[in-house]
């Protein structure tokens, strides 16, 4: 490597906005830089601009910014997004808002489903017809569409969408339809289906086009406004934007599909954990995010992101949500977060979340007008945060607005304000558990054979609690956890998933099918990163087969072998099928096997770079040290901790529970009897003591 390099990537979350910078000497040494600003609703490239400045960077030196951003989810869950019309096929006008009948609120005679993005009055139709193989079974009649376009202008509409029946199959019939869009009125933004996905179930992809026009123009705008903000200060290399597959991809390509970008940030997240555990020799993670906001956990098995297409959002027990088909890594979200509100029902009854005092005001221990107790403010009160180094000591803790916050849920309780406090924090715990059994128990693992990940700023302060009631052995802090995901940012690579829809039965002479089939797609990808200026022999390859038993109604998804797909190779995905389908479900059947689809993952290397292990100064543990106070552990009781500076820690030392680490924007709450031990890069190892052992 010759010269100065230096990447970066900034992620923006609910509460903050984050940034991690990689310097790379010209002789190999590494330097880390991190900082943390407010997030800056609605204009969040200003928050990005601030963390930049914060860090010191000077732009016009940076080759590489990877950037993940809230934008798309935030506009979708507030409703900020364009006016939008809709285009499909005659008689279809209405299967957006007829959905699904698998409703959540079952027996609720009232039920009534989400609203449709597009109201009835913009939703128009065009004849023509394909059958589900893709061949032509009515021509398509263009003629109504100048006065589709004209009451689309008349109403005000700024985004279209266009999703035509069986176009998964074969798009020529939207692509007519889109070039004419575009001629008669070159100023509209306007997507259709098959550019973001070409899987079948109707419903899902109208949904799915929908949304994405819906955020189009927004998302366009704030990624313009980005790259203008970062040329303004001299930005002169690459900008990538962080995509919900665990890839990165080009600012051209999320400006056209950018609902792509609807859980940027805590895919990166995840990626990040994998390659954590690839490093350290940790395969099968599970992975927890607990930020400001929310909580969100993911599964690694074998090193690999499970990467989904069936994805939803406001999906709850009362309302069925509104799906989104692009590839997102498989993960489980709930509200809770260090800003989540701890509040009390008419029953008595005491909940945590999901609703967040957010960056604005904030926790009451912010002091910016918060009067709602929060599970941060709880961890204060217990002693797990320290008062007087709070925010790393940036922010006073306002101790007299959390014990008027804490009062008022102690008071409704009928219990001591310590009570209370232990009890948002146990409720809290609980809540996270039942999430993390979500993408791990319900789904056929086993959590005790995976070593648990946490991240985020409030991820170290709960994890032990939680592993141990999950009975897993060790949990593993990554080094500057609070900006995590925005590290995972930086091993990441040019990414992009192809899903194809093609229903063939799995037989030893269905074989060509399903080859050619793989090499259509692989060449389409290659074909596309070669228009952007990225050569074919840079890309590789992940393909994966969806299978189900004949006439069943969903797949699941199965790595195809490297090479031609043989006539011999169809037993042996036919034994992978029966194997992953026995584990999911605890039963395999004797019945014929049907591939229903295509998923192709193709990569590309923009220059990521290995962690380097960190210097060893052979300082001793105990000058690590800050002092000892009373720490509330919540179950086993309150225990004298020794209180240790997170920033001296370094590479090979070990120390014991009950333990609290501070570092700046994080604190790790060691359990009485946990083993710590830090690794060559700086990463927290806590082994947990079963009852019984010694030691």
């Amino acid at each position: 490597m010759s010269g100065r390099t230096i990447r970066a990537a900034t992620d923006v979350g609910g509460t903050f906005t984050d940034l991690v910078c990689l310097v790379v000497e010209e002789d190999g040494r590494q330097v880390v830089r991190t900082a943390k600003v407010d997030t800056t609703p609605p204009d969040f490239d200003r928050g990005v601009m601030d963390v930049l400045r914060k860090a010191g960077l000077d732009l016009a030196g940076i080759d590489f910014l990877a950037h993940g951003t809230t934008v798309v989810i935030n506009a979708l869950t507030e409703r900020k997004g364009v006016k939008t019309g809709l285009i499909t096929t005659e008689g279809f006008r209405d299967s957006l808002e007829i959905a699904r009948g698998n409703r959540p609120d079952f027996f609720n005679l009232h039920y009534q489903k989400p609203k449709p993005f597009v109201p009835r009055y913009l939703r128009r139709e065009v004849p023509g017809r394909l059958s589900p193989q893709g061949t032509e079974r009515q021509p398509l009649d263009l003629s109504g569409l100048p006065g589709i376009v004209e009451d689309f202008k008349a109403e005000g509409v700024e985004a279209i969408g266009i999703c035509l029946l069986h176009s998964y199959a074969d798009p020529v019939h939207e692509v007519a339809v889109l070039e004419r869009v575009r001629e008669l009125w070159p100023e509209v933004s306007v997507v259709a289906s098959h550019q973001i996905v070409r899987e079948w179930r109707e419903y899902e992809r109208t949904s799915t086009t929908v949304l994405s026009a819906y955020v189009q123009p927004l998302a366009e705008r704030y990624l313009t406004r980005l790259e203008e903000s970062l040329a303004g200060e001299g930005f002169a290399g690459q900008l990538y934007i962080m995509q919900s597959n665990c890839g990165v991809d080009t600012v051209s390509r999320a400006k056209q599909i950018p609902i792509t970008m609807v859980e940027s940030g805590p895919a990166s997240g995840f990626l990040g954990a994998a390659e954590l555990g690839r490093l350290l020799g940790e395969p099968n993670v599970l992975a927890l995010d607990i930020g400001g906001t929310t909580a969100k956990c993911s599964l690694i098995q074998d090193g690999k992101v499970k990467i989904i297409s069936d994805y939803w959002i406001e999906r709850t027990k009362r309302s069925s949500g509104y799906p989104i088909m692009v590839p997102v890594v498989d993960l489980v979200e709930i509200g809770n977060g260090g800003g989540s509100i701890a509040w009390v029902d008419e029953f008595g009854k005491l909940h945590v979340g999901p609703q967040s005092a957010g960056a604005v005001p904030g926790p009451a221990a912010y002091g910016r007008g918060g009067t709602e107790l929060t599970t941060t403010d709880a961890n204060l009160v217990l002693g797990r945060i320290n008062k007087d180094y709070f925010v790393g000591g940036e922010v006073k803790a306002d101790m007299e607005a959390v014990d008027r916050a804490l009062a008022k849920v102690a008071d409704a309780l009928g219990v001591s304000k310590v009570e209370a406090a232990r009890g948002v924090i146990r409720i809290a715990n609980n809540n996270m558990i039942n999430a993390l059994k979500l993408v791990s128990v319900n789904r056929g693992y086993d959590p005790r054979d995976f070593t648990l990940v946490a991240f985020g700023g409030g991820g170290s302060m709960h994890a032990v609690a939680l592993a141990t009631e999950l009975g897993m052995r060790k949990v593993i802090v990554p080094y500057a956890a609070d900006v995590f995901s925005a590290w995972g940012m930086l091993m990441s690579d040019l990414r992009r998933d192809y899903f194809v829809t093609r229903l063939t039965p799995v037989r030893e002479e269905n074989a060509p099918v399903l080859d050619q089939l793989l090499r259509e797609v692989t060449e389409t990808a290659l074909e596309q990163f070669e228009r952007e200026g990225v050569s074919r022999e840079r890309v590789r390859f992940l393909r994966y087969g969806k299978f189900r038993y004949e006439n069943q109604e969903h797949s699941v998804e199965v790595l195809l072998p490297d090479g031609p797909i043989t006539a011999a190779a169809t037993s042996a995905i036919a034994e992978a099928f029966h194997r992953e389908y026995e584990r999911e479900y605890t039963y395999r059947l004797d019945a014929p096997i049907e591939f229903v689809g295509a998923h192709v993952v193709a990569y590309a290397e923009v220059g990521k770079l290995e962690p380097a292990r960190l210097p060893v100064t052979g300082r001793r543990v105990e000058e690590a040290i800050k002092g000892r106070r009373q720490v509330d552990y919540a179950l086993e009781g309150v225990y004298e901790a020794t209180i240790y500076d997170g920033t001296l820690l370094e590479p090979g030392m070990e120390l014991a529970g009950p333990a609290v680490i501070e570092l700046p924007s994080h604190t790790i709450v060691v359990h009485p009897g946990n083993h710590v031990g830090v690794d060559a890069y700086g990463n927290v190892h806590i082994a947990i003591r079963k009852d019984g052992e010694q030691g």
